[in-house]
This record gives C-alpha cells, structure tokens and sequence, in this order.
C-alpha cells in the first residue's frame, strides 16, 4: 500500500480500516459505512441531500449530521411540494427554530430549489433520472447545469460533495473496508432512465 493511501485510511471503532474522516465519530463511522457512495434512486433522497449539502456550505457535515433529523422535521421530510409553497410564515418559524442551521440565504435556497426541483422532474421524468446522467461528468457540469436551472447553494464543491455521498461516484479511499462493497453496490445498480 502506498504511503498517501495508507495515510488516507484509520482504523474505525471495530479496528477495520476506514476513510481517515470517518473514524473522528461514531455517527460518522455509521454514515460512512451505510450511506456514503452507496447509489441512491430515490428522489426523496437526492433532494434531501442537496438541500443538506447547501446548509453544509461552510460548516462540517457532522454538524449537519447531528440535526439532520431536526432539518427532516422543519422541513416537511424534505418534501419538494409542500417546501415549494412555503412562504413567509415558513420562513420565520425555520429562522427561530434552533434545533437546524438558521441561515436565511440557505434557507430561501432550499424554497427555490424545491420549486426548480419541480420543474426539472416536469422535464426529466424523474430528480434521480436528470442526476444519474452526470455519472463520470465533472462536478461543474452538474453545478453549471443546476445553476443554469435556477438552484442555489450548488457550487462545484457541494456539487461533488453530494455526487459522492449518492454513490455517482466511489472516493472510499482504497484499502477502505466498505469499497469493495460500495464497489459491488454501483455495478449492480440499475441506473434510472429518463
């Protein structure tokens, strides 16, 4: 093993090798095991993700992590039609709830995507059908295409960041416990058609 992987890899809570930063929590342990690069079809999924990679931006996803359920209840299980119609007395009672991240931009960003996320399935059948068609694109593509379409909170870093925890792409780290079982996850995977 070269040194930079074994540099990338610690041992996890059950000694196995892991993604260096999936062995500084527990809860991170878990989500890196059972989430992360696992491909994922589901468009409730996929628009709860972006959403959370967005309220991410500057933070540390174990932050987001710990309120993620919190984040599931202020916002309606992330349903994209019933968060399209929020209005301001949505807003204000997510701007006062402590248990999420209160960003106002983050917040409006989430409103708007739900409505862009609404229009893009209108066009492509499916969130999961218009996503998987990035598979092997550079995460700018994704984030220039979104941006194009009106989204908010989906720059290039987010972009990437949200293509790897929904398995488009496979960044588990060679020497990884959970790769070759990610690995076997996406070849099997039947990707969604528009």
């Amino acid at each position: 093993m070269a040194p930079e992987q074994h540099e990338s890899l610690a041992p996890g809570g059950d000694g196995a090798l892991r993604c260096w930063w999936a062995t500084t929590d527990p809860l991170l342990e878990r989500y890196h095991d059972v989430e992360w690069g696992r491909p994922v079809s589901d468009d409730a999924r996929l628009f709860e993700k972006v959403c959370l990679e967005g309220f991410q931006s500057g933070l540390s996803w174990l932050t987001i992590l710990r309120k993620r359920e919190n984040f599931r209840r202020a916002f309606d299980g992330f349903d994209v039609v019933k968060i399209a119609r929020y209005g301001a007395a949505d807003v204000a009672r997510l701007m006062t709830d402590s248990s999420i991240v209160r960003n106002r931009a983050k917040i409006d960003a989430t409103i708007n995507n739900a409505a862009r996320c609404i229009d893009l399935t209108d066009e492509t059948g499916s969130l999961a059908a218009y996503v998987w068609r990035f598979e092997g694109a550079e995460a700018k593509a994704l984030s220039r295409d979104l941006k194009q379409r009106g989204w908010r909170f989906v720059g290039p870093t987010t972009a990437y960041a949200f293509m790897q925890a929904m398995g488009l792409v496979d960044d588990h780290v060679e020497g990884c416990a959970i790769r070759e079982e990610v690995e076997h996850e996406r070849a099997r995977f039947e990707r969604p058609a528009a």
